[in-house]
């Protein structure tokens, strides 16, 4: 390669000397250049583009192309076309064009899996023909036509496709699968054909559409693909390597074992393919004249003929009509080239297109039409009307000769009459008839043509044939006699003759019509002719169609027995079912067989048992291997001893046969492991033997696993007893094993795989013993253990071992083996023969101590001056422990001493419990540690109780008597006798006295601190106290007599010598009084803690009743914090009566208690009675009474007060509704109350609201509202379900100062039934339409109750008897903004003054307080 420039290669081929210039035409730099493809085709990339050349053809290309790091893959398989793989996306580039010619994205990169045809044989009409099929995935492929850039088809597949290739005409595809099924697809008409099966070598032969592949021993050649079933093969013994065409001959080239053969293909019958593609039919014609007719001839005379008649050469298709024996077509076609070629003589040009040609070959094609079309348009009607004639299709001659006026048609008609009738076509002369309105004449050549049902259509049809009985009469016969009864029927029905209608569909079994006609005219015999129905259904095999009619005839044994012959199972037991009598069960057994031989056994059995067939039942689930079940139904009816001989002899079968799962199964199934395991067992099958154990003898697991291995282990079974000594836990049987057969190695993988830390050591160990020697050395040290094993080997008393182990390697290790030696002949009681080890060892004072340990005393000390002098003072020692053993103390002593050891001395006095001895002793040789003696003196003492207690009391007094106060008091501190406390007492009292006598204050402080809580454990609180005022400790002192409950004396103390201390003793005494619940006396001290006391208990009465005995402010605060407490244990009423006893004082911090008791009574049920009138009286009075309150406080005219203000008009309306529901002249009002009561549903429960308006209107008649609000209580109560109000419809309540928007009560005011009860009543009215779904409307034309008018906005004041608006006759009073109706009002009046009700009397009371007095004409209380 030569750089002429940067974007300028010259490429020269050394073999053959050619070049080529290679050039960026867009003046980009060339990076490199690479020769691929056999030394044939370049590639090369510039930063922009992608250079690519074919050196054979000299065809350069280059295209644009984004860099992609070197990426792409080339295929040079196709030389015209180039394929770029890159990211997933195949791009071809055809050499010689600068211009993608396509792209499409496939994951499939193998060029068998890819087929590119450009141009490869021309075809007449198609200048540039570029196709690609390619793979989308591995079972679909795409065709695309590359010069027009579209899709040409998709091919799906069922199995994975692993070769594909297009014709050189991209016509048609061929493809092999996975299967090795050979396929081709006609892309044209979109056909796909399996063409072979089993083939293992395909290709099209080059220059043709011919086909070869091999199928396991035959060649297959399809040398028409056109025609595919046509196949030519030849049996061959090798396989298929290659296909050549060269020099006009084809040769398929065949292995046969190590020779190879080829086969010459017919190079005929490919030239013929050849010809018909390139359009040279003379060539096709004169080459197939020289063959012999054979299938592959006839298909090819057949191809052509379709060709050559395409292409309007007339004379080749006579010819291959001719060879084909097609003589009509033949000569046809020849005299339509006898015209062709006069034509052509007389006018010239192609004879081919004049009209008559063009309408004959139409006519040869059959399509009839078009040639009349082309005779038309030259006017030749003549001509159409004769080719019609030749043809005997006179209705196309005559329509003809109808459109264009010919003079001939009458003639034409009765002609065309004449001929039917001389050939006997009745039927189309009766049509004829027919057409012309002559009926009688058609009826009667229908009869006569043998067609009395086309008759018996034309008669219906017809009034006036209807009207004639002579031609009904032989119609009907001929129907009779020809059995076309439902017609004949359709005919008697017409004429309204319903019996015989009925007979002949009865006999012409078209029950249908009958069914239909019995209906209407003969209701009786509907039920015969159903049943008749469904008999003929079952004649005709329609056994599902015969059901439903056997149903609705009621005979439900012939409706089981269609629904079996059906094989509708599920309808045949579903009618079974129905079934109330026992006649039907005996059908239970076929359905439960079905279902037992498709396997839904669960239905199966069901059927089974309520058929009695229990044992069928059983059977179907032990021949289903469904042994489980099968028990289930066998305990139902068989004894367990039969169930389980049953089982256990079915299970000693399968044994037999084989089936040791299913005989498992079956053992385990009758509670029988123990049979499994041992069958198992005896079949040596051990994994199945340990999977039972550990399922139902978990704890013989380990031992099944030991016995296993042993047997194992006997048979010689090494590895697989070793797996079951390992599951056993007893690795050390599987080493063990491996040792007896001297298979060490063995033994240690087991040993370091499952043994313990060190196991795998000893097992090393055993093997080198077992070797010895050199070996043993060798092999210790390969595993680092070689001084463990001589150590190992001493321990075990192994010493020849290991004396051999260290003469060979660590001789250093000598004198310890001698040591360990001679400790084991020291335990074996050889002392003479240890001795000589212990000195061989170094180790002479070892046998000093031996001769001590055995009291060998000349022993021990002629081997101590031998050989260890230093040890002489072990010898005397010992003999000095052998003297105390023996009380001889001063022969003792005087060795120890002799030894240097008055320590010791002092211990064996002490063990003896020798004191005096140990002290003279420790005074004499040890005055240091005399002090210490003396305090382990002290603790024996004090360690031996009473007595030990009293030899400390003299031992203190002895210190006090020697002037040791300090050790005296500690002395006395020290005594401790729980069973003396007098004595207790009068020692720490003792030592606290010589402390503050003799020592210095910080100790007698110290003592003092120290004796005082002792006395107060003692309960001498007086004591400690004095003790503690000894030394000015007064808080101490106090500290005592608070400890003893002595308060005065701790307040006279306090008060007398630290006045500070005064409030500490009140404070204590006031916690005390709390701790002990002295609540009462506590009272006197500190109230407010008494009352909080009294909280915590809740002791509430006495807290209210003490805290009334104090201010105001303490009271309320009190009862805010009892009613809470009530408010939470639901005690609303209690809450109400406290503040009706106590008063309401308007704090704002008691705002929220106030709305919490009155939206809790609110929510009360059952309080809409007259019985609650007492209630609502006292919440009444209570917010009348806060809000006067309010009033006078700085929250006059807040929201809190117009809140409350709204409460009480609402609680005189429920108090007011229960005194007039004790009086049955007053429901009228009662009923108004409830209905005001909705404009406050944003206090009351909404849905209480609506449900005590709409009954109360209910009672007294008012249907109209009784509906609206008992329909929006049911919404209400939906959205109290659903948890939100969103959903409500307020349509009914438009106009009205009823509120929309209102909290969402958390639960349904009444019971489920009750709303039930509600919706019943609303649905029922609903459905009578018996109301209007309208409000009633007053002279405002607004909802009667509303006190806003709709149309003007006016508020009107509420009654305040009924809540209702004032509109004109009204009564004031002096409070403004107060009125009543006045009609409402004196009924009111009158009912109180007639029933003398006190709840009345007391409504008035309040009123008159309320309102300041009640008008002039009022009622009197007096």
């Amino acid at each position: 390669m030569t750089y002429v420039g940067l974007s300028q290669v010259i490429v020269k081929n050394l073999s053959t000397g050619t070049r080529v210039v290679l050039k960026s035409h867009y003046g980009y730099e060339i990076d490199e250049v690479k020769i691929m493809g056999r030394d044939r085709y370049l590639v090369a990339h510039t930063s922009e583009t992608l250079l690519l050349g074919d050196l054979g053809s000299n065809r350069l290309s280059e295209v644009a192309w984004q860099g992609s790091g070197g990426n792409e893959k080339f295929f040079f398989e196709n030389e015209t076309v180039c394929m770029v793989f890159n990211a997933g996306e195949l791009t071809l580039v055809e050499y010689g064009n600068n211009e993608i010619l396509g792209s499409v994205r496939t994951e499939f990169m193998n060029p068998h899996l890819i087929s590119v045809r450009l141009n490869e044989r021309r075809q007449r009409g198609v200048d540039d023909n570029k196709k690609l099929a390619y793979l989308i995935d591995i079972k679909t492929i795409a065709i695309v036509d590359l010069a027009g850039g579209y899709n040409l088809g998709t091919v799906s597949h069922d199995s994975k496709i692993d070769w594909l290739e297009l014709n050189e005409t991209g016509r048609k595809l061929l493809f092999r699968d996975k299967k090795l099924r050979l396929n081709l697809f006609d892309i044209e008409s979109g056909i796909k054909t399996t063409v072979l099966s089993f083939c293992s070598y395909v290709q099209w032969v080059p220059g043709s559409d011919v086909v070869v592949a091999q199928n396991r021993g035959n060649l297959c050649v399809w040398y028409n693909i056109d025609s595919p079933e046509r196949v030519t093969m030849f049996p061959l013994r090798g396989d298929v390597v290659d296909l050549e065409r060269t020099n006009g001959k084809t040769e398929v080239i065949v292995t046969e074992g190590v020779n190879t053969v080829s086969y010459t293909l017919d190079e005929g019958l490919i030239e013929f393919g050849t010809a018909i593609d390139d359009g040279d039919y003379h060539r096709a014609t004169a080459f197939l004249e020289t063959l012999e007719m054979c299938a592959e001839t006839e298909a090819m005379w057949k191809t052509l003929s379709k060709l050559s008649l395409e292409a309007r050469q007339l004379h080749i298709a006579e010819r291959c009509f001719a060879a084909l024996g097609d003589a009509s077509k033949a000569r046809f076609l020849n005299e339509t080239n006898k015209i062709a070629d006069s034509i052509s003589k007389e006018c010239g040009g192609d004879g081919t297109e004049h009209y008559q040609v063009k309408a004959r070959l139409a006519m040869l094609d059959k399509n009839y039409k078009l040639a009349e079309m082309y005779y038309l348009e030259q006017n030749a009607i003549d001509e159409v009307m004769e080719m019609y004639q030749e043809l005997h299709m006179w209705d196309d001659c005559i329509a003809v000769a109808e459109a264009k006026g010919h003079p001939e048609l009458d003639n034409l008609r009765r002609s065309y009459y004449s001929w039917l009738m001389e050939t006997n076509q009745n039927e189309k002369a009766g049509e004829v008839k027919e057409s012309e309105g002559d009926y009688m004449g058609a009826v009667n050549l229908y009869l006569k043509a043998g067609l009395p049902a086309k008759a018996a259509w034309l008669a219906m049809s017809r009034d006036e044939l209807l009207a004639s009985s002579d031609v009904i009469n032989r119609i009907t016969a001929a129907l009779i006699k020809g059995e076309f009864y439902e017609r004949a029927g359709d005919l008697f029905e017409k004429i309204k003759n319903n019996q015989r209608a009925l007979d002949c569909y009865r006999k012409g079994s078209a029950f249908r019509k009958a069914v239909e006609l019995a209906r209407v005219a003969f209701p009786s015999e509907v039920v015969k002719l159903e049943e008749a129905w469904g008999d003929y259904l079952v004649q005709q095999k329609q056994m599902d169609a015969a059901i439903n009619h056997y149903i609705e005839s009621g005979c439900s044994s012939k409706a089981v027995e269609a629904a079996i012959g059906a094989r509708q199972w599920k309808k045949a037991l579903h009618i079974v079912e129905l079934q109330e009598d026992r006649s039907s069960a005996k059908y239970y057994l076929k359905i439960a067989q079905h279902y037992a031989s498709i396997q839904e056994f669960e239905v199966a059995e069901r059927l089974f048992v309520k058929g009695d067939h229990i044992k069928d039942a059983i059977d179907m689930y032990t021949q289903a291997g469904r042994w489980e079940q099968a028990h289930k139904l066998a305990v139902k009816c068989m004894t367990q001893d039969e169930v389980s001989s049953l089982y256990i002899s079915r299970a000693y079968e399968l044994e037999k046969e084989g089936k040791y799962k299913e005989a498992e199964r079956l053992f385990v199934t009758v509670s029988e492991p123990d049979l499994a395991i041992t069958m198992y067992k005896k079949n040596r099958m051990y994994d199945d033997t340990i999977r039972l154990v550990a399922r139902h003898h978990k704890d013989l697991l380990q031992e099944t696993h030991i016995h296993l291995a042993k047997e194992l282990e006997v048979e010689g079974r090494f590895q697989e007893a070793e797996y079951h000594y390992i599951e056993g836990q007893d690795w050390k049987a599987a080493v063990n094993m491996y040792g007896t057969n001297d298979m060490w190695e063995e033994a240690y993988r087991v040993s370091k795989g499952h043994g313990p830390a060190s196991a795998h050591k000893q097992v090393a160990y055993l093997w080198a013993k077992n070797l010895g020697g050199e070996a043993a050395v060798k092999l210790l040290n390969k595993f680092g253990l070689l001084e463990m094993a001589i150590d190992f080997s001493a321990e075990n008393r192994s010493f020849d071992f290991a004396f051999e182990l260290a003469r060979l390697s660590m001789k250093e290790k000598i004198p310890q083996i001698h040591l360990k030696n001679a400790m084991f002949l020291e335990d074996e009681g050889k002392f003479n023969e240890a001795e000589v080890e212990f000195i061989k060892a170094g180790k002479p004072k070892e046998a000093v101590m031996m001769y001590i340990h055995i009291q060998d005393w000349s022993g021990a000390q002629r081997v101590a001056e031998a050989h260890d002098p230093d040890s002489m003072a072990d010898v005397l020692v010992g003999q000095a422990k052998s003297c105390f053993e023996q009380k001889d103390f001063q022969k003792a002593e005087a060795f120890l001493l002799r030894a240097q050891r008055p320590e010791l001395a002092i211990k064996y006095y002490k063990d003896a419990e020798m004191w005096s001895d140990a002290m003279r002793i420790c005074k004499e040789y040890l005055p240091n540690k005399l002090g210490l003696l003396q305090e382990e003196y002290e603790k024996e003492a004090a360690k031996k109780g009473k007595r030990g207690v009293e030899g400390m009391v003299e031992q203190a007094r002895e210190w006090e008597q020697s002037g040791e106060y300090a050790r005296a008091v500690d002395c006395y501190l020290k005594v401790k006798d729980s069973s003396n406390a007098a004595l207790l007492e009068k020692c720490w009292m003792k030592a606290a006295e010589l402390s503050i006598k003799f020592l210095s204050r910080e100790k007698a402080i110290d003592v003092v601190q120290t004796v005082g809580p002792r006395l107060v454990q003692l309960r001498k609180y007086s004591a400690a106290a004095e003790l503690y005022l000894n030394l000015d400790l007064i808080k101490e002192a106090v500290d005592a007599f608070i400890e003893g409950e002595e308060w005065n004396k701790a307040k006279r103390v306090a008060k007398e010598l630290d006045p500070r201390l005064e409030g500490y003793v009140d404070q204590c005494y006031k916690e005390h009084l709390k701790n002990q619940g002295k609540v009462d006396s506590l009272v006197g001290v500190d109230v407010m803690a008494a009352l909080d006391m009294y909280v915590e208990r809740g002791q509430w009465e006495k807290c209210i009743d003490t805290a009334s005995k104090q201010n105001f402010k303490v009271l309320h605060k009190y009862i805010a914090l009892y009613a809470t407490h009530l408010i939470k244990e639901g005690e609303a009423e209690k809450v109400l009566s406290l503040y009706a006893q106590h008063g309401a004082p308007a704090n704002p911090q008691n705002f929220n208690i106030y709305k919490r008791l009155f939206l809790e009574l609110m929510s009360l049920h059952d309080r809409d009675s007259a019985e609650a009138y007492r209630m609502w009286a006292d919440l009444r009075d209570f917010l009348h009474l806060l809000c006067e309150n309010l009033t006078k406080s700085s929250e006059a005219n807040s929201p809190a007060h117009e809140d409350f203000e709204q409460m009480l008009v609402i609680s005189h309306y429920y108090a007011t509704r229960s005194a007039a529901k004790g009086i049955d002249q007053l429901s009228a009002l009662a009923a108004k109350l409830s209905i005001s009561l909705l404009r406050h549903t944003e206090f009351i429960p909404a849905d209480k609201a609506f449900y005590e308006a709409g009954l109360v209107a209910k009672a007294v008649g008012w249907e109209n509202m009784a509906f609206i609000f008992l329909n929006r209580f049911l919404d209400l109560a939906d959205g109290i379900d659903e948890g939100t109000l969103d959903a409500l419809d307020h349509t009914d309540f438009q106009d009205t100062d009823i509120p929309f928007e209102v909290p969402l009560p958390s639960k349904l005011h009444i019971s489920v039934e009750k709303r039930e009860e509600i919706r019943d009543w609303v649905l029922t009215v609903s459905m009578d339409q018996r109301v209007e779904q309208v409000l009633p409307r007053d002279e405002r034309d607004t909802y009667e109750a509303s006190l806003v008018a709709a149309n003007t906005g006016i508020r009107s004041l509420p009654c305040i008897i009924t809540g209702y608006p004032v509109l004109r006759s009204k009564i004031d009073f002096k409070r403004p903004g107060m009125a009543a109706n006045k009609d409402d009002w004196n009924k009111f009046l009158m009912a109180t003054k007639t029933t003398h009700s006190p709840e009345c009397q007391d409504v008035l009371k309040f009123i008159a307080h309320w309102c300041g007095g009640l008008p002039s004409a009022g009622y009197s209380f007096q």
